[in-house]
């Protein structure tokens, strides 16, 4: 069994066809699929989707790249909606310097904001890093957030940044880059991470893993990911995906 520890089913590109996508997904061996939820509009259907499937566990949090529309009522429904039992961690947050929507000093104060958030709420962090490695290591780093650890989602850092977040409690997850062909730091990572620090995602509709790139990504191709690292460790699909489920438990207390 596997768990898809970062899917967006709350995205527009499944409102044709949600039911057929979860029981794909189930098909496929998903025990569980972890909804993030990163602005008002996918936080309000997260919260939907945990109530009505018993498989959907949600994340909360504001994405960096919209930093700059997050306000102080934002944060307090937040907060209090990371109350209810199936919210198993706070995020996305973290910094994106790809796109120039929200200035870098808006996005690292909110990015500080959500850390202790999080502390508040006793819940896992989860971190969005696009083209912005050194200043979010640092960020970690200087608000102490080894203090509830959690998880580097579609990790696309160097070796040396994954030493630096698991040496502060966190998981490296990584997603359908891994398959690509000439993609061959995410295949390094794979072979160089701690198995029980490992976790495996899709990040769906996006990032969608070989053969299907360019198409719609779905939560039943995290079995691709999961194929693909278990090859590239030599060792055995169900050994990988036993590791990467109770890893994925452990963190998200599931």
């Amino acid at each position: 069994m596997l768990i898809d520890t970062h899917v967006h089913l709350n995205a527009h590109q499944y409102d044709e066809d949600l039911e057929e996508v979860i029981a794909r997904a189930r098909e496929n061996g998903l025990e569980k699929m972890v909804v993030i939820g990163c602005d008002r509009p996918s936080i309000e259907r997260t919260m939907e989707l945990i109530e009505e499937y018993d498989d959907i566990y949600g994340v909360i949090g504001w994405h960096p790249v919209d930093a700059i529309d997050c306000t102080d009522e934002d944060l307090k429904w937040i907060e209090e909606l990371s109350a209810h039992e199936k919210i198993v961690g706070i995020g996305e947050t973290g910094l994106d310097y790809h796109w120039d929507k929200s200035p870098k000093d808006v996005q690292k104060a909110l990015f500080r904001r959500q850390l202790a958030l999080a502390k508040r709420v006793g819940l896992p962090i989860i971190i969005h890093n696009r083209e912005s490695t050194d200043d979010c290591v640092d960020i970690l780093k200087e608000e102490n957030a080894h203090e509830i650890g959690g998880i580097m989602h579609a990790f696309s850092a160097d070796e040396k940044t994954a030493d630096e977040i698991i040496a502060m409690n966190f998981y490296v997850s990584l997603g359908g880059p891994v398959t690509f062909k000439n993609a061959q730091l995410p295949k390094d990572i794979a072979v160089h991470v701690p198995l029980d620090r490992l976790l495996v995602e899709t990040d769906a509709p996006y990032l969608t893993p070989h053969p299907f790139r360019g198409k719609r990504n779905e939560p039943a191709h995290v079995k691709l990911v999961a194929e693909k690292i278990a090859e590239l460790r030599g060792m055995s699909y169900e050994e990988l995906a036993g590791a990467t489920t109770e890893n994925a438990k452990r963190l998200y207390n599931i």
